[in-house]
């Protein structure tokens, strides 16, 4: 990087930078705010951030080019503390293909090949060979994801590239190209904020925040109790714990991947610990079997669940359906996303058995309903008074309800995206997220002749649908990559240079 020039000034914001869309050098420089330039810049420093740069490097882009600005110290801690919460430790498993490697943008050898040869478990490779007729789909450990990604990690640099701070906005620079500001650590910087000046800028910030029921929200925040009433991707370990101790009842809310897994936690410290737990758990739509649009794209489901391998259809990465995608606009293509939505889980028989045990048991209760309140019992427990269809009204009362809706807040939420939104030409897609083209740049926020990209579940409803993936991150990566190579930011990647660079892969030798 340059040497930041001398600030006169505050170095902070002033109110001409704040309402300016567009800023000129000296704008910047008049506010004493340092500036170092950098060709390329990612924000975020998770999994979306990582593949980028992955990829980036591979094209052969040098690490003294690109630096990415982060508040956390490594790509996957976020995503390890959402999935440790949400009851998926090291050993468990996650919901992703076997080939999806975002430490691998070649996608072999695949996860099942790498743990059945470690693991000596040839079992891993009858079980990807038979999915999904004769056994569920082979996922990968946590543990395994993690640890791959801290030696690519190492590989291509990713150290060097770090830069600790919080953004702060994104603004396009006059004759091009953009202005990053970032406040860094406190004592890190002469100054409050600095100023990376970009040709290239990308986002991979992630999810907004929590999305709680607006009920349960109103409860926390009415009876400040933050401890019974959590939510599956926040610590909430207390539940557990308290359960370990004494006979309670838990209230589960939701029916996807998380549920799915907090259940089964449930499930397994019963049986492990001999415990009395009691589970209710309230969907708001009762899935009672095969449902969808029509017969080629009908979901299983029953018992109140919907059933799906991973997130989308598998044609949505390489099929006819993200060839079909890629067509549609506005309102055909919301309607589209509409058809594949909705919550869904895995079908695994080990949890399938657990819930049919439980019913018998008497200690799974799955109830259809909607919440209208949650009050404090007279017990000092929680009531929930759910509403079923035929318009009579259950008041069960628990210990602890535990959230499993999900995480998707709305993009405004960020203030990034807020200012890009207000300041930057930024617009909504059809389903109320950032728009982005075909390649991942921003619509309306092109800067001379650099560009603004975006990535990760902010870009949801786009002409890929599949973005909140390990695959789906991969896929805009190589497709941002391509995007700068035609803008001669980096040389294409052809067959010798991809075979090569495999090779020092698997080497594990520096790009």
């Amino acid at each position: 990087m340059a040497t930041p020039r001398t600030p006169p000034a505050s170095g902070d914001l002033t109110p001409e930078l704040l309402g300016a869309p567009v800023w000129s050098d000296r704008l910047v420089a008049a506010a004493g705010i340092p500036m170092y330039d950098i060709p390329f810049l990612t924000v975020g420093g998770g999994i979306g951030s990582f593949v980028t740069l992955d990829y980036l490097r591979v094209y052969g882009v040098p690490a003294s080019q690109m630096r990415v600005v982060s508040n956390i110290d490594h790509p996957w801690q976020t995503y390890e503390f959402l999935t440790r919460c949400s009851q998926i430790p090291r050993s468990e498993r996650i919901r992703s293909d076997s080939s999806s490697r975002p430490d691998n943008l070649w996608g072999f050898p695949s996860y099942a090949l790498e743990e059945a040869w470690r693991e000596k478990r040839p079992s891993y490779l009858w079980q990807i060979a038979t999915e999904p007729v004769f056994n569920d789909y082979w996922t990968p450990r946590a543990g395994t994801v993690f640890r791959n990604l801290e030696r690519e990690a190492r590989r291509i640099g990713y150290w060097d590239m770090l830069v600790k701070g919080q953004v702060r906005m994104v603004r396009r620079r006059e004759g091009g190209g953009y202005f990053t500001v970032v406040t860094p650590p406190e004592g890190a910087a002469p100054t409050k904020r600095i100023v990376f000046r970009s040709r290239f800028v990308h986002l991979a910030i992630g999810y907004p925040g929590l999305k709680f029921l607006p009920d349960l929200q109103e409860f926390r925040q009415k009876y400040g109790d933050y401890q019974h009433v959590v939510n599956a991707y926040e610590p909430h370990e207390q539940v557990y714990e308290f359960l370990k101790t004494r006979p309670g009842t838990v209230v589960i809310r939701g029916g996807g991947i998380v549920a799915s897994r907090v259940l089964q936690r449930l499930f397994d410290d019963r049986e492990r610990l001999g415990l009395q737990t009691q589970i209710i758990h309230i969907f708001r739509t009762f899935v009672t079997g095969a449902h969808g649009p029509n017969l080629w794209s009908r979901r299983k489901g029953g018992d109140g669940w919907a059933y799906q391998g991973f997130n989308y259809p598998k044609s949505v990465w390489g099929g006819q359906l993200k060839a079909e995608m890629r067509k549609l606009e506005g309102a055909e293509r919301a309607r589209k996303y509409k058809e594949m939505g909705g919550t869904n889980t895995p079908r695994r028989r080990r949890w399938q058995e657990q819930m049919r045990e439980g019913r018998r048991g008497g200690y799974y209760h799955a109830v259809q309903g909607t919440v209208e309140r949650v009050e404090p019992a007279p017990d000092g427990r929680m009531m929930s008074y759910v509403r079923s269809k035929d318009g009579t009204v259950r008041e069960p009362v628990s210990d602890y309800i535990i959230d499993c809706t999900g995480l998707e807040a709305d993009i405004a939420e960020h203030r990034v995206f807020a200012d890009l939104l207000r300041h930057g030409g930024a617009c909504r897609n059809p389903v109320g997220r950032l728009e982005v083209e075909r390649h991942f740049e921003v619509k309306g926020t092109a800067s001379g002749d650099g560009a603004l990209y975006a990535s990760g579940s902010a870009t949801l409803g786009g002409y890929f649908p599949g973005v909140d993936t390990f695959l789906g991150l991969q896929i805009a990566a190589q497709e941002i990559a391509d995007d700068l190579a035609g803008r001669g930011f980096c040389r294409r990647m052809g067959p010798m240079r991809s075979t090569s660079q495999w090779f020092k892969w698997a080497l594990n030798k520096p790009v």
